[in-house]
């Protein structure tokens, strides 16, 4: 099985690394929650797990077709939304008691994972097109097939984030207090406006 599958296992980690190396609210939130620890981007790829897995499950058996409801995006929107622009405020009200007072964002790490893919409706979107492709091509290996590409895929969500976290806790007391603070601010405005976007594409795809 293993010069069958070598190929498609290649391109389960380029197509895997392109899309957790863009930056968005998963990015954001590890970046500004590194500042406490160096395992954030750990916990937060669980949290992301969490979520992953049941939805690639779903895949793999056949409900692919259930994400292209307009009903279920716009619900998502909607509260993926709300919720990742309360991230956001969250992250700007606390930046400067994360910076001068050591103290920590008021959500846990494998929180803002699990929040901030399972209410993000693009994250959806993407497994119910270009993700349920690649898990259909590990549909004639089977089961086997299918535990080895969660786990190249998830290996990649983890390597990438747990490196940002090492690399912002190692080196953010060298940064100064002002870029510190300017990395929270920016990290909130982008939470906040993905959040905005994500509302206002769930009303767009269905009015």
């Amino acid at each position: 099985m293993f010069p069958e599958i070598l190929p498609v296992l290649l391109s389960v980690v380029v197509i895997s690394l392109t899309g957790v190396m863009m930056p968005g609210p998963m990015f954001a939130v590890t970046l500004a929650k590194s500042f406490r620890s160096p395992w954030v981007g750990a916990w937060i790829s669980l949290g992301h797990a969490v979520i992953e897995v049941p939805i690639i499950l779903l895949i793999y058996f056949g409900f692919a077709h259930f994400f292209d409801s307009n009903v279920v995006q716009l619900v998502l929107s909607i509260l993926g939304g709300g919720m990742v622009i309360w991230l956001g405020i969250g992250m700007f009200r606390a930046r400067a008691k994360v910076v001068t007072q050591g103290k920590d964002l008021p959500y846990n790490a494998f929180t803002a994972g699990v929040v901030t893919s399972g209410l993000n409706p693009f994250f959806i979107l993407w497994w119910s097109t270009l993700g349920s492709l690649l898990v259909m091509k590990f549909v004639e290996f089977g089961a086997g097939g299918l535990a080895l590409f969660i786990i190249i895929h998830w290996l990649c969500d983890l390597l990438w984030l747990s490196l940002v976290a090492v690399v912002v806790y190692r080196t953010h007391a060298l940064w100064g207090k002002k870029v510190q603070e300017s990395v929270f601010i920016a990290s909130s405005l982008l939470l906040t406006g993905f959040g905005i976007w994500f509302m206002v594409s769930g009303f767009q795809a269905v009015f």
